[in-house]
This record gives structure tokens, C-alpha cells and sequence, in this order.
């Protein structure tokens, strides 16, 4: 079984170790999605990861589902980007950016935008706005004609990542966003090419990859997926038979990897790691409810397949956490009230190990 610290050859990448850090919201933009001096900190701080996935990035700015997002869309948020960029390389680090497409988790009041999805279905649930949390909205669905644009879209944003210093892209497939809502059997109720049988429910997501690679090549290009997730009220009703479809379309395109979040039964997600024939992370689920994967976890899915093992709450609150799994030194905990309140506060102020001791 591979060790949680040894190397890994990941497209033209070698990582120094297999710890990933995982994509999570952390709303400190500035104003017009631009990235800012404390984001390059952040990232920074924590590039002894074997490979950094920032935060969801928006492609577009009907693509942003909530204030104080990022994006990479405008020659501005490009130049943005490359302060982070190069503050992570300089510490020896490796960075991807998750290009993330809300879709109908978004609100007008956000975009100025009625917010856009497969079909004319809310989502469940509220979501943030510049005046609080509102209910979700009904999208607009879109036409048939205007589905290309939205793949392009993230093909774009690649390219615009790419010329900001990033050693790749991950497509935000999970978690109930819009190539999630494509894939889902009751977010997507359209009668085209992009709706209904699962050949036609995944071909946006294969598209939108397809478009990345082509943009950017496939060593760039990673994916990440939740089977069966429920998130936002999205349903994978055929969760093992969409994901194996999908995965099998995507082994054409030789993608950088394949992520895939712990939110389904063992058996699919086994299933799901003999049908990927590349690298696969897995972002393990805790038993017991939301705490910090630990080596316990990273080792469990090590032996059963996974490649690269990602990491969220840990590094949120430990930005030497890889250091600290290697030596068996304590995690100190994350502080919830600071994870999307902005400013510097429990975001880059969390120490390391040696400064606390």
C-alpha cells in the first residue's frame, strides 16, 4: 500500500506527497471577483499539500452562486490570480483552480442575473446574497442552442487560469452546481440531447471536459464528482450506473484525475475506482458527521484504491497539516464562525505547529 508521504507523478506534476488540499469556500474576494494579497497568503501558507485545489472559481458572472467569490472570467481577475500563484510556487507548492458554474444556486441579487440551469427547477434551500440568505430562485432553463456557450465557459476560464500561473483546473461536478445539475434525475427534466436517458444526462459534463482539454490538455484537467450526493436537493436516482457511464466517457479524454467525494455506498465507489483507469483522489466522508479526515481515513482509502487522499476542515485550521500527519502531532480544530465571516481572522492566522508550541 502506498504511504500517505510518498511521491506521485501527477500529469507533468510530481507531487511530494499525496495529501491534497481540498476545494472549499472561503468568500474573501474582493470586489469584481478579483483575488487579493491575503488569498496568496492563505494558499501560501498551506503549499506543503502535495496539490493545492483552490476555492470554486466562477466562469462567468451568471455562473457565480455566491458574494465574495472569485472568478476568472476578466482580464482583471487573471491578473489577480498570479499573486497567488506565485506566492504557492515560490513556497514550492502546486495549485489547481476549481472552475465552478453555480448554475441555479445563485441569486439575481448576486449577479444582477436570473440564475440559469438544465431545466426550470429550484433548488432546495437558501443561499447567500448580498442581503442574506434567500430562498433559491427558479431558474431560467436554458435553450438547447445556448448549452455550448456554458461549456465554453469553463474551457475559457482554463485558459484564463493557465495564463494566471496554475498548474491546472478541476471542473466542480459535485455538490448539486450546474454540471451536477445535469447529471441529476430530477434538477435536469429536459427532452434534448442533454436530458433524460443517462447518455444524454452526461454529455454536458463530457463536453465540458472535452472543451477543457482542448483548451488546456489533459494533464491539466481534473474532475470532481459526488456520486449520489443530495446536495441542494440534487438526485442521482441511477447514482452507480450515471457514474460509471460518465467515468467511462472520460477515460477517453485521459484526464489528470478524477475526484471523487465519499457521498455514496462503498460498493459504488469500488465499483467507480475499476471503472477510472487514472489517478483517482478521494475526499473520504468522517463517520459520525463533519470533523477532520485523519490518517485513519487517508490510510483506509489508500488501501482500497485511491491515489491522492484530499484533505478539507485540516486545512483550514493546520496549514502544515501534511508536516503534522507525518509526525503524529495534534490538529487543532477549525473554527466555524470564521469560515465565511471574511477578513483575515481564522483564515490566515491559524499557526503552525512549531509557533504554538
Amino acid at each position: 500500500m502506498p504511504s500517505l508521504f510518498s511521491s506521485y507523478r501527477l500529469g507533468e506534476l510530481t507531487l511530494p506527497n499525496r495529501t491534497v488540499m481540498a476545494p472549499m469556500s472561503r468568500v474573501r474576494a474582493a470586489a469584481g471577483g478579483l483575488a487579493t494579497p491575503s488569498m496568496a497568503t492563505y494558499y501560501a501558507q498551506r503549499a506543503t499539500a502535495g496539490l493545492i485545489v483552490t476555492e470554486g472559481v466562477q466562469p462567468s458572472r451568471v455562473g457565480q452562486s455566491n458574494p465574495g467569490t472569485p472568478g476568472l472570467h476578466t482580464d482583471e481577475q487573471t491578473d489577480s490570480w498570479r499573486q497567488v500563484t506565485d506566492a504557492v510556487h515560490a513556497n514550492g507548492g502546486r495549485i489547481f483552480a476549481q472552475i465552478m458554474h453555480g448554475g441555479r444556486v445563485s441569486h439575481h441579487e448576486t449577479t444582477g442575473l436570473q440564475p440559469v440551469g438544465p431545466s426550470a427547477v429550484s433548488g432546495e434551500g437558501s443561499v447567500f446574497t448580498p442581503t442574506g440568505p434567500q430562498p433559491m430562485p427558479v431558474p431560467r432553463a436554458l435553450e438547447t442552442g445556448e448549452v455550448p456557450e456554458h461549456v465554453r465557459s469553463f474551457a475559457r476560464a482554463a485558459l484564463g487560469a493557465v495564463d494566471a500561473g496554475f498548474d491546472g483546473v478541476e471542473l466542480h461536478g459535485a455538490n448539486g452546481y450546474l454540471i451536477s445539475q445535469f447529471l441529476s434525475s430530477n434538477a435536469n427534466l429536459r427532452d434534448d440531447r442533454y436530458g433524460g436517458s443517462i447518455t444524454n444526462r452526461i454529455r454536458f459534463a463530457v463536453e465540458a471536459a472535452a472543451a477543457t482539454v482542448e483548451s488546456v490538455g489533459a494533464a491539466r484537467t481534473g474532475i470532481r464528482l459526488s456520486p449520489g450526493g443530495g446536495i441542494w436537493g440534487v438526485t442521482e436516482d441511477d447514482a452507480a450506473e450515471l457514474n460509471t457511464a460518465l467515468l467511462t466517457e472520460l477515460a477517453r479524454l485521459d484526464l489528470a484525475y478524477v475526484h471523487l467525494e465519499a457521498t455514496t455506498d462503498e460498493d459504488t465507489l469500488l465499483q467507480l475506482r475499476k471503472t477510472w483507469p487514472g489517478t483517482l483522489i478521494v475526499s473520504p466522508s468522517v463517520p459520525g458527521g463533519p470533523k477532520q479526515t485523519g490518517m485513519a481515513e487517508a490510510d483506509r482509502w489508500l488501501g482500497l484504491g485511491a491515489d491522492l487522499i484530499a484533505f478539507g476542515r485540516g486545512f483550514l485550521a493546520n496549514p502544515d497539516l501534511t508536516e503534522r500527519l507525518r509526525s503524529g502531532l495534534p490538529l487543532a480544530p477549525a473554527d466555524e464562525n470564521t469560515f465565511y465571516q471574511g477578513g483575515d481572522a481564522g483564515y490566515i492566522t491559524y499557526p503552525s505547529y512549531q509557533h504554538t508550541a
